[in-house]
């Protein structure tokens, strides 16, 4: 795929073969053929950057510990961290090179095993960068029973032209505990930037013992008029999700609604076993401040534990 906006860094980490030729090559060591195969779209000569993690955690006794670190291409997790203590184990999602561009795929897969607590993050935003060509993400979440686990990452920012296509699964086995956000920053208003081209597309399922709790599929193209529209995105450049497993008692829920973040407009909405609340925000700075202050409230009502934030968010 072409990629229209190809990070500065990761040009250099480029290599266009043809027949196995660098395109270094002096033109008079060069076949007719290969001469030929030069003249074809350069779209068939730009790699794409596929990138596989998969991780796993098991309990042993009073800690959580990593049993699984996998990866292909450029995904890492660094260092775990227990910042809480050894039941909780936090690993930070790394991709270095900084953003995802048309043809590459990210596969992402953790497995919180039983009695385990994972709690997953990022660095910095996730960047979408403009393209010709579709970038895909696919994220796969199993918490076995007993288990706990929390994603968390930064904003996802998709740049005006980006073709991005996101899609989440997530498996809850008997008790089985959930916290998960997401936010999605369309454009770049700080740049003077809309999101007047290209496509964003999600899909995300999240089901308890094969039973679907939660099923949505969004999908907003560049300039359309839902991006303005008051039964749409309301002229807001950011949406944020948040689902969290269990069910919260109406005072509660009436708390929920009282919080306010300025520069943001959300609600929430409880069904069987699991609560959900929305937002739209000016920016991705106030969705995530939103966001944190609903996981400062429900997470010792849910999960039993006082919310830490990961000491990466303040870096």
């Amino acid at each position: 795929m072409q990629h229209l906006d190809w990070p500065r860094e990761r040009a250099g980490k480029r290599t266009d073969l043809v027949q196995g030729t660098p395109l270094a090559c002096p033109l008079g060591q060069l076949s007719r053929g290969t001469l030929a195969l030069m003249n074809l779209p350069a779209a068939l000569f730009t790699p794409s950057w596929p990138a596989e993690l998969e991780l796993a955690y098991a309990r042993h006794g009073e800690r959580t510990t990593p049993v699984q670190r996998r990866h292909v291409g450029p995904l890492r997790v660094q260092k775990h961290l227990y910042a809480e203590g050894p039941e909780v184990c936090q690993h930070i999602i790394v991709h270095p090179p900084g953003g995802i561009a048309g043809g590459d795929t990210l596969n992402i897969s953790a497995r919180a095993g039983e009695r385990s607590w994972v709690q997953l993050t990022s660095p910095g935003a996730a960047k979408w960068y403009r393209a010709a060509g579709v970038a895909r993400q696919v994220l796969r979440l199993n918490v076995e029973t007993g288990a706990t686990l929390e994603w968390l990452p930064q904003e996802t920012i998709i740049y005006a032209g980006a073709q991005a296509e996101l899609h989440t699964q997530i498996e809850l086995h008997g008790d089985a505990r959930l916290f998960y956000w997401d936010i999605v920053a369309l454009g770049r208003p700080a740049a003077d930037e809309r999101f007047a081209s290209g496509h964003f597309q999600a899909v995300l399922d999240v089901r308890r013992d094969g039973k679907l709790l939660w099923h949505e599929r969004q999908r907003l193209t560049g300039g359309d008029g839902l991006l303005d529209s008051p039964i749409g995105l309301d002229g807001q450049p950011v949406f944020a999700t948040l689902l969290i497993s269990g069910d919260v008692d109406s005072d509660l829920l009436e708390r929920c609604r009282e919080l306010k973040i300025d520069g943001v407009r959300g609600d929430l909405s409880q069904i069987s076993g699991l609560l959900i609340a929305r937002c739209l925000a000016s920016e991705a700075l106030k969705a995530r401040a939103w966001l944190i202050e609903f996981w400062r409230l429900l997470r010792p009502a849910l999960l039993g534990r006082e919310a830490v934030p990961p000491r990466i968010w303040s870096t």
